[in-house]
């Protein structure tokens, strides 16, 4: 099992992997050979994913997977790490001292069962979810998430002015977490039902279903990191294997 801090240190070198996009959607191959022809970004997330013992799933089910790149999981690893020093025990320098329940509850929440391209997803505007609320699907825990396509406003300035088109901007998928939030803007603050996880790279399609990559700089494993490293330290650390 590698190292957590090992992992930390190559990970932190992925500063180039921000909406990057593919010329070609379609991969030859499964959707777990696709996590393994991009360790740079995946190869934690595949130690995660056979702890869990949801490897089989990536591996021969048809799924739409929202694939948290090794960063993200890092993150919430690192916030783990701190709490437990913080209580005076010893920090983990393996994954699979988190139980493999706590990896299995987290990972389930970014599994969709079938196919889901990025035009199948209604659209959403956290500004205006009474008309555009995107859409309700069951992740592999068998738990409601909210996934939706933001459309972004277009700035133009003319001799007359500035003027704000709606909604004709680039489009960007997003997996949502139901989850009370209240978010301030300038003085008033506005309640959004979840937390947000932008992709980078959608609509990658091997052969046994859809991947989406979500978006490292603006995600943590687990839509907050004290999510799971409270679960990770309420259920208990595993000893380290010899």
């Amino acid at each position: 099992m590698m190292l957590i801090t090992s992992v930390i240190l190559f990970s932190c070198k992925k500063e180039d992997y921000i909406d990057t996009g593919i010329h070609n959607p379609k991969f030859n191959g499964t959707m777990w050979q696709y996590l393994e022809s991009r360790p740079e970004l995946f190869d934690t997330l595949m130690v995660a994913l056979k702890i869990a013992k949801l490897d089989e799933v990536i591996k021969n089910e048809e799924v739409t997977f929202f694939a948290p790149p090794d960063v993200s999981i890092l993150k919430s690893v690192w916030t783990l790490n701190e709490s437990l020093f913080r209580m005076g025990q010893d920090t983990i320098t393996s994954l699979d001292q988190v139980r493999p329940e706590v990896w299995r509850k987290f990972l389930s929440r970014y599994i969709i069962k079938g196919k889901y391209l990025a035009k199948d997803f209604n659209q959403m505007d956290t500004l205006n979810l009474a008309t555009f609320p995107g859409g309700v699907y069951k992740n592999f825990e068998n738990t409601d998430m909210n996934i939706g396509v933001l459309y972004n406003d277009i700035k133009t300035t003319s001799n007359t002015g500035t003027q704000i088109i709606k909604y004709a901007g680039y489009r960007q998928l997003y997996l949502n977490f139901p989850y009370s939030v209240v978010i301030p803007e300038d003085i008033k603050d506005y309640f959004i039902p979840f937390l947000t996880a932008p992709v980078a790279t959608s609509d990658i399609q091997p052969t046994n279903g859809v991947l989406h990559v979500l978006q490292f700089s603006k995600h943590a494993f687990g839509f907050q990191t004290y999510l799971f490293a409270n679960e990770a330290f309420t259920l208990g650390i595993l000893p380290k294997q010899p």
